[in-house]
């Protein structure tokens, strides 16, 4: 550790800026592609008339994705507004 950088906490605030700041509107993407899945596992061509695929466990993957993106968002403003006293 040096004197005037603190090492351990700035790979701390990288790992977090990378969870929180690609990582959580990655899997959200990654749950909006996996509602278009089909059966098949093709991804509904562009100009369809589906809203959502007809996969089930596509449906299911997009509801787990979604419920952990509201999951990290609500964290972070809870400790956002815990921290500000």
């Amino acid at each position: 550790m040096s004197q005037w950088i603190n090492l351990h906490a700035l790979w701390q605030i990288l790992v977090a800026g990378l969870i929180c700041g690609a990582g959580l509107p990655a899997l959200f993407v990654f749950g909006i592609r996996a509602m278009a899945w089909t059966p098949h596992g093709r991804p509904v061509a562009v100009g369809g008339d589906r809203v959502v695929g007809g996969n089930p466990v596509g449906i299911a993957i997009a509801c787990v994705c979604f419920a952990a993106t509201v999951i990290g968002v609500g964290w972070g403003l809870y400790f956002i507004v815990s921290t500000g006293r």
